[in-house]
């Protein structure tokens, strides 16, 4: 499919708008689509390696697309949202209330984290402030500043909270990561901010993210709110679950007492599987996305060195609940 292959994450508010008219396992279905459908398709395709050559990397570069296939998915994210406030609403049993949260709760961790990722990487205040917005839709809006100014710096260290040690289980690192890269956004904050508590870009968030809850609250009420929390918190949990596997086990080695050595393609595991590639922006890519962080996500490459993953992200998610399953079957590929 070509370039047209990025379109495919606008199925996802396709059936999240379908989920929240329908009831029961039919109000799951971005969630089928997404730990069932694709990583079915992943196991049943060869992942691909190719990378583009210099007359596809010029094309790519030029065209317009890329950029808003990214940015379309911020009126799809907040229009859906709204729409799953109305849809939760009215009196629904349980096990369909669940199922539309968590539709929403897919769209907050793939579009409203992960694009924003992308989006926050781009050098320019449009792409940034709508990074910020989707963000916000889940709650996690910290993530732009620990991320870019925390996270890749740290990566494969103790000082970073986003990077899983070997042998660490999933559900401790869900804890630490969400805590201390909270806490690590305030450090940013006021390091960028120079100790001025009203140029602190964490209390803006923190303030808009508290007005947006009011907003809420006020428009749809308790049960609004309680979908809202949800989904967002969905949001936090599959975006941690990928940076488990993005890094686990992988380290980078002190070359002094003040510093690591440069981030190379083995620190960070990667993925070729398409399915997932094209649904998460080339995020499974994730090795060269740390050697080059600016790398715009169609021109990332394959590198050979890189430690490989058995599967696509969303079949090393499922594997990673099963932590004596996930570690038997990654140790042995750790570098």
């Amino acid at each position: 499919m070509g370039k047209f292959r990025y379109l495919f994450v606008f199925t996802l508010p396709i059936l999240a708008l379908i989920s929240f008219h329908s009831f029961g396992l039919w109000s799951y279905l971005p969630v089928i689509e997404a730990f069932v459908f694709i990583p079915l398709m992943e196991f049943l395709f060869t992942p691909n390696t190719s990378n583009l050559n210099q007359e596809q990397r010029n094309k790519t570069t030029t065209d317009s697309f890329y950029i808003w296939a990214l940015r379309l998915t911020v009126p799809v994210q907040i229009i859906c949202g709204i729409y799953l406030m109305v849809q939760i609403s009215i009196p629904l049993d349980k096990v369909t209330l669940i199922g539309r949260i968590l539709s929403f709760g897919i769209m907050c961790g793939v579009i409203g984290i992960n694009v924003a990722h992308e989006l926050g990487h781009k050098t320019n205040k449009i792409d940034q402030f709508l990074a910020k917005i989707l963000l916000t839709t889940t709650l996690y809006t910290h993530f732009f500043l620990e991320h870019n100014f925390g996270h890749h710096k740290n990566v494969g260290t103790p000082d970073d909270p986003s990077s899983a040690r070997r042998g660490e289980w999933i559900y401790s690192f869900w804890l630490r990561s969400i805590v201390f890269s909270y806490f690590s956004a305030w450090k940013i904050g006021i390091q960028l901010s120079k100790g001025n508590l009203l140029k602190n870009k964490m209390l803006h968030y923190t303030l808009f993210q508290l007005l947006l809850i009011a907003i809420i609250l006020e428009n749809f009420g308790s049960t609004g709110l309680v979908g809202f929390f949800g989904a967002s918190i969905t949001g936090w949990i599959l975006l941690e679950t990928v940076q488990y596997i993005e890094h686990y086990g992988l380290s980078r080695d002190k070359v002094s007492d003040f510093r690591y050595e440069n981030v190379r393609p083995v620190h960070s595991w990667n993925s070729n599987h398409m399915w997932g590639r094209a649904i998460l922006f080339e995020l499974s890519r994730h090795s060269d996305h740390h050697y080059l962080p600016n790398k715009e996500f169609p021109l990332l490459d394959h590198h050979d060195d890189s430690p490989q993953l058995p599967t696509g992200y969303p079949g090393m998610m499922i594997l990673s609940l099963i932590p004596p399953l996930f570690m038997k079957i990654v140790h042995p590929r750790i570098p």
